[in-house]
């Protein structure tokens, strides 16, 4: 699981859904204001934060992590160069 790409946004549309402003948001999740906006703003909150989130506002901040990054191992050879290929080379 992992913090979806676009929490912040789906945090403020649930909270105006709601109705409610940032103040309120924050004093029934027992939170500071600035950590409202920190999140909303784009940065990520604390996985503890991230619960909260969900359970007040009823929304999923976690979601499945996507297979959309690719990685590959190059198939180059199994040794590094060493000083005997090296003085090869110079010859």
């Amino acid at each position: 699981m992992e913090l979806a790409d676009d929490f912040a946004k789906r945090i403020q549309q649930a909270r105006t859904t709601r109705q409610w402003n940032q103040q309120q948001l924050a004093k029934k999740m027992a939170e500071t204001v600035n950590i409202i906006k920190s999140a909303e703003s784009g940065k990520r909150p604390t996985d503890s934060v991230v619960r909260k989130f969900e359970r007040v506002l009823g929304i999923k901040l976690m979601v499945e992590r996507t297979a959309s990054e690719s990685r590959f191992i190059d198939a180059g050879p199994s040794r590094g160069m060493t000083f005997g290929d090296y003085l090869d080379d110079l010859r």
